[in-house]
This record gives C-alpha cells, sequence and structure tokens, in this order.
C-alpha cells in the first residue's frame, strides 16, 4: 500500500469496524485479537522511543542552550491550553446542564490510590529503571532520559557516538512505526469493532446514550470547542501554519488516537508525523510530544469537568463559585498524573469528585459510554500535544535547533 492511501484505508478502518461491531455485536468479539496484538505493537515500541528520542533531543538542545527557553514554552502551553479547556467544559455544562433530572446509579466507582505530595514525588522516581519499563511507568524512565541526555551534553565530544547511537535508534523506531503503519486499518477495524460488540451491539449502545444523550453531547461539544476552535485559532495565531494543512498532515495519528484510546501508543505515529509532514524540528518533537503524551492532557481535563459538574446535577448539589474554580485547579493537576492509557481519566476523576466533596458513586452513571468519549477526548489530547509542537517550535530561536 502506497503512503498515500494510508489515511483512507484508515478512514475506512473506522467505517467497517463499527459497522462490523454495530451489526455483529457478540459475534464481533471473535476479532478482539487482532485489535489487541495491534495495540501491543505500538505499544512496545512506545518505551524505547520516548527513551532514545529524548536523550537525544536533550542533550542536542541543551548543548546549543535552547533547553531553559524550550521547557519554559512547553510548560506554558500545557499549562495554558489545560486551563483553558477545563474552563471551557465548565461553560459548556453550566448552560446545558446534563445532570437536571438524572438518577444516578448506585455501582461503586473505581479504585483510586492514596494521593498526597509524597506519592507523587515518588513517582517520579525508581530504583531498578527495567522494572518501571516493565510496568510501564514513563515518568521514571522519562526524568532518567532527561538526566541521561543532560549528562550526555555535559560530557563533552567524547559522549558524541552516544549521542549519534541514541538519534539512530530514534530514527530506526520511527521507521518501524512507518512498517506497522500498513497494517493499521486492520487493528482499528478490530478496535472499534471489539469495543461494540463488547456493548451488545449498536442498538445495545445507542440506548446506553440514549440514557445519558444531554451528557455525551455536552463532552462531545466542549471537546470540539477546544479541538476545532481554540487550538486551530491559537495554531494560527502563534505559528501563522494552516490548522487544516496542520490537522490533515496528522491524520493517521488522530485516527489511530480514536481507535485505541491511547495517547501513548499513538505517541511515535505523531512524533513521526509531526517532524515529516509538519516539519517541526527533530529536537523540539523530540523533546515536547513525549512529555505531552504523559502530561498534556486537555481532553481528559475538560471531560473530567464536564463529568464532575454532570454528577453534581443529578445528585441534586450546587457547586458555587469557589468549588467551580477548586474544580479547574484539580481537574487540571488529575489530567497531569493521568497516564496516556485507556480510561485513566475515570480514576483522576475520582480525586476531582473528592476535592469538591462530590459522591463517587455517581461515575456509575457514565462507565456505559464511557469507551466512546474516551476516544474523543484522546483525539484532542494527542492534537493539543501536536498543536503544542508546532507552538514551541515556531518560538525557539532557529539558531539554536538541529536539522529537521
Amino acid at each position: 500500500m502506497k503512503e498515500k492511501y494510508l489515511l483512507p484505508a484508515m478512514a475506512v478502518g473506522v467505517f467497517v469496524g463499527t459497522a462490523w461491531g454495530w451489526v455483529g455485536g457478540e459475534a464481533a468479539l471473535s476479532t478482539a485479537w487482532i485489535g489487541d496484538l495491534f495495540l501491543d505493537l505500538l505499544r512496545v515500541l512506545v518505551l524505547p522511543l520516548i527513551f532514545c528520542s529524548m536523550v537525544d533531543a536533550v542533550a542536542g538542545l541543551y548543548r546549543m542552550g535552547s533547553f531553559n527557553r524550550i521547557v519554559g514554552l512547553t510548560f506554558s502551553w500545557y499549562l495554558a491550553t489545560t486551563v483553558i479547556a477545563v474552563t471551557t467544559g465548565l461553560v459548556v455544562v453550566s448552560v446545558f446542564e446534563p445532570g437536571v433530572g438524572v438518577s444516578l446509579g448506585g455501582s461503586s466507582a473505581p479504585s483510586v490510590p492514596t494521593t498526597s505530595v509524597q506519592n507523587i514525588v515518588g513517582s517520579l522516581f525508581t530504583d531498578n529503571l527495567f522494572e518501571a519499563a516493565v510496568s510501564f511507568k514513563v515518568l521514571p524512565v522519562m526524568l532518567f532520559a532527561l538526566v541521561f541526555g543532560l549528562a550526555l551534553s555535559s560530557a563533552g565530544e567524547r559522549a558524541e557516538p552516544v549521542r549519534n547511537f541514541f538519534g539512530a535508534s530514534t530514527a530506526a523506531l520511527l521507521r518501524m512505526v512507518h512498517w506497522l503503519m500498513f497494517v493499521a486499518p486492520l487493528g482499528i477495524a478490530a478496535l472499534l469493532a471489539a469495543h461494540l460488540g463488547k456493548a451488545g451491539g449498536g442498538a445495545a449502545f445507542f440506548a446506553e446514550v440514549a440514557a445519558i444523550g444531554k451528557y455525551c453531547f455536552c463532552v462531545v461539544l466542549g471537546l470540539g470547542i477546544h479541538g476545532f476552535i481554540v487550538l486551530p485559532i491559537l495554531l494560527k495565531l502563534l505559528t501563522g501554519r494552516s490548522p487544516l494543512r496542520y490537522a490533515y498532515n496528522l491524520g493517521e495519528a488522530l485516527l489511530t488516537a480514536f481507535s485505541t484510546a491511547s495517547s501513548s501508543a499513538t505517541l511515535a505515529l505523531t512524533m513521526d508525523l509531526s517532524k515529516k509532514r509538519n516539519s517541526v524540528r527533530s529536537d523540539t518533537a523530540s523533546f515536547v510530544l513525549p512529555l505531552g503524551a504523559t502530561v498534556n492532557m486537555d481532553g481528559t481535563a475538560l471531560y473530567e469537568a464536564v463529568a464532575v459538574m454532570f454528577i453534581a446535577q443529578a445528585s441534586g448539589i450546587e457547586v458555587s463559585f469557589g468549588g467551580q474554580v477548586l474544580i479547574v485547579v484539580t481537574a487540571t493537576l488529575a489530567s497531569i498524573g493521568a497516564a496516556g492509557i485507556p480510561q485513566a481519566g475515570l480514576v483522576t476523576m475520582v480525586l476531582v469528585l473528592e476535592a469538591v466533596g462530590l459522591p463517587a458513586d455517581g461515575i456509575s452513571a457514565i462507565l456505559a459510554v464511557d469507551w466512546l468519549l474516551d476516544r474523543f477526548r484522546t483525539t484532542v489530547n494527542v492534537w493539543g500535544d501536536a498543536v503544542g509542537a508546532g507552538v514551541v517550535d515556531a518560538h525557539s530561536e532557529d539558531v539554536l535547533h538541529g536539522p529537521v
């Protein structure tokens, strides 16, 4: 298959998978193993790519004097867009009030570990890097890669062969991603069919959506405003790029994000397309995108704000302005802690509910439709990361960057 046919083929995969899951129901589960295999193949590339690309990028940025500037721009972008996303979600849910008149179920909420400053800081470190990698604990691996890249840079010319090794490894891993994408249409179709089949088919799932349709509408509307209006406007204003062209160039990554519901699994493809098609410089993309896939979750933060207010409305609890400010703060922080894996936002949402004194059991009312909404918010997460890479790249000093 030629590369120019890949995006249409993936779109066909989305359609075929949805149709098969809708009509076939539980019979569609027979192809679930194909989707799981595709997801596993994507995930196996994630940690090696994060480690190699970050070591290479940090070493290059630090050596050329642009490291501090890019770090500052990156975190400023992530914080600003996440706060905007949460605020957008609160406005939408306050206007439409989807929880009014809805009866919450009595099922238990997902369990969530006790969280404290000590636990959060402790999650950044590990005494066994290989064990952290096996457990898919991304933050310790990223922190080690960052420090190791700085050490390589400070070691001078003697470390240049090692940096070249990591640069070559990154290129090889991205080539493997390119090969994997030629089976992506099949994997995408199988993933979507299996999820619809697990929900009982199209008719059964439609009934579940209809029960809380106003809530689903508010989530999708909020994500649409952020993804189709806010981020494109920021991209145009801050870089002068065409948002439509920028998004089209990332088409395969956005469809993969929708089908897998995992920003981490999509990371390798996002990096590859950002560099090749959107001309984001290699050092910038290799630093901004892996970090974004871990800590920048615009869509997740917006979803959590809408869900929390929906539960409050359905419970008949009025959230004050101060409570809504607290939701903005806690949803922003909780989204940073949400791993780039399917439905991680459900667990971190418990933290937001507890912070504002709302019943965590209310999550049971939205569990049935979360797998679908998860795909929309993951797509916005990946889109936000990619736009952020373009913005950071445009506002970094060109003379300090390495080659694309």
